[in-house]
């Protein structure tokens, strides 16, 4: 394959150490192990797609392996009949690379280990690649391990090496990870990737703004593959002598200028349903997806609600001077608890998303909740506020005190939302529910028995042990054998009896014995008291083997 017809993330791939980006720390590191004879039985290089896991690994094994020294590896015209550019090429004979996510099982890693016995034919370490290792299966792990430990030296005094790759560490055991020298590999910082994206841009002579490589840098997420596979795609589709721009580009990528999701806030805040709407169409138009819609607005929401502790040159090219300073204009005028709520509004309609045939509707509905949570104001009157008990009190979220006129049949549904409670239940009117008072424990159970709530009337009397009964607030303690739905279901009853809210408080109180221990209890009071009277100690002389068993009078006369 010519030079030139490369895709750029295989043309621009390090060959030498000095190439690699954003990973200076762990390349010092490794370079000085080799310098200095120290390096490990195995590597294992751990990160995000795209940061330079399998390009590190085949660095470290040219260095190891490179007839003139670590300083020359990849440089092919000094390295005359060097192992250096068939490793890079990935057909060397001592260097064998596998991918874990096709040969998964533990044959698989017998074959290795059987091949780890013979000794390198021409190089000085025999070295194994096993990319995705995350991909093998436990008994693959175990098969691996003793190799791993302690792995067979040869006679030209080299040994097996063994580098892995992943990007799930989690998934690999921990008897694996032990035996290894982990290396994290970072996210490339936006400022180095924006530098190389350029630097790439002008050796292929593209013409690409400034604006637009950013927004490259920006999807990227710190992917250096991806970050190559966008510029490519950007220099494919723009082979004009026109500068791309940053509205082309985000055409072509499908991204929407930032401005226009401010602009879409702002129509929010203002309560203009029929606009926010046109704008959103207006984007969805463009071709943005319903999740990457939500992902920018989540984004957006982060900057209103932390402007202030953020720098222009903090916001991974996200932002320019003049959306930096509309949005701190626009986060000085709401509440932090109204970015809040909408972040969890945000999050549920993500999850929405994918139980939801035709997404583009589910977004248009999110954001006419969000309009209509804006709006609770004045239909709500302080006391139900108060009763109530909204975080923040949503009706003093808005500084500049605007708020919809329209929403008076919904005040309640919307409040639920928000609240996340079933509050519509206080607007019940108590007349039609044929609501009782309830003044004693003793009162509980009776009610529990009238109303036929059998299970909770045998926890109260069983496994409940009162500590103080009042008006609306019941304290009490319990024993082993209680639900671990009694709290929840005695809430929900006591609500639906009253009228009212209720707090059962669980206390470290013995609290008095319960209503089976009380009648246990009185009944062995009752026996003791029938064995003193003179009518037992009558039958006794009689009847000297008879024994009182049970007493069904209470009143005992001699």
């Amino acid at each position: 394959m010519k030079e030139n017809s490369k895709v750029l993330a295989l043309k621009y791939r390090p060959t030498v150490f000095k190439d690699l980006i954003g990973q200076d720390v762990i390349r010092d590191t490794i370079l000085s192990s080799i310098k200095d004879n120290k390096t490990p039985n195995a590597y294992l290089f751990t990160g995000i797609r795209g940061v330079g896991k399998t390009t590190t690994a085949r660095l470290v094994a040219k260095a190891l392996n490179c007839k003139n020294g670590v300083e020359s590896i990849g440089n092919q015209d000094s390295c005359e009949n060097c192992h250096c550019k068939d490793i890079a090429n990935s057909n060397h004979i001592d260097v064998l690379e596998m991918d874990a996510a096709s040969k998964t099982g533990v044959d698989d890693v017998r074959d290795l280990i059987e091949f780890s016995r013979y000794g390198p034919s021409i190089a000085k370490y025999k070295i194994f690649i096993i990319d995705e290792v995350h991909m093998l299966s436990k008994q693959a792990f175990n098969a691996l391990l003793k190799t791993l430990e302690e792995p067979p030296t040869y006679k030209n005094g080299g040994s097996l090496k063994f580098i892995f790759a992943t990007t799930e560490i989690k998934k690999i055991p921990v008897t694996v990870v032990s035996r290894c020298q982990r290396f994290d590999l970072s996210r490339v910082k936006s400022i180095e990737l924006f530098n190389f994206l350029k630097n790439v841009k002008d050796l292929e002579g593209g013409n690409i703004s400034d604006e637009a490589i950013k927004l490259i840098v920006k999807i990227s997420e710190g992917s250096v593959r991806d970050a190559l596979s966008l510029l490519d795609r950007a220099i494919i589709s723009h082979q004009n002598n026109k500068e791309l721009d940053l509205k082309g580009a985000q055409k072509i990528f499908g991204y929407f200028d930032k401005s226009l999701l401010i602009d879409l806030f702002k129509n929010i805040f203002d309560g203009d349903e029929e606009k926010v709407l046109q704008q959103y169409r207006a984007m969805y138009d463009q071709g943005v997806e319903p999740k990457v819609f939500l992902n920018d607005f989540l984004e957006l929401l982060y900057y209103l609600k932390n402007i202030n502790f953020l720098k222009i040159d903090g916001t991974n090219f996200s932002l320019n001077d003049e959306q930096f300073e509309t949005i701190k204009e626009l986060s000085s005028k709401v509440e932090n608890s109204v970015f809040l709520l909408f972040w969890q509004f945000t999050i549920q309609t993500m999850q929405e998303l994918d139980i939801i045939s035709n997404q583009n509707l589910s977004i248009e509905m999110f954001l006419i909740r969000l309009i209509y949570i804006k709006g609770i104001k004045s239909n709500i009157s302080s006391e139900k506020i108060e009763s109530l008990d909204i975080p923040e009190r949503l009706s003093r979220s808005f500084k500049n005190k605007e708020a919809l006129d329209q929403i008076k049949g919904q005040t309640i549904d919307q409040i639920k939302n928000i609240v996340q409670e079933d509050k519509d239940k206080l607007n019940i009117d108590k007349s039609v529910k044929n609501l009782i008072e309830i003044k004693s424990f003793d009162e509980l159970i009776k009610t529990c028995d009238q109303k036929k709530e059998i299970k909770l009337k045998y926890e109260l009397e069983n496994n409940v042990n009162l500590v103080s009964f009042e008006k609306n607030r019941i304290e009490i303690s319990f024993n082993e054998d209680l639900s671990k739905d009694f709290l929840k279901i005695i809430s929900s009853k006591l609500f639906d009896w009253t009228g009212e809210r209720w707090i059962i408080t669980l206390s470290k109180k013995q609290g008095e014995l319960t209503k089976k221990q009380i009648k246990t209890k009185n009944k062995q009071d009752m026996l003791e008291n029938a064995k003193k009277t003179k009518t037992y100690k009558k039958i006794k002389e009689i009847f000297d083997d008879a024994e009182l068993v049970d007493v069904k009078n209470e009143e005992i006369n001699d």
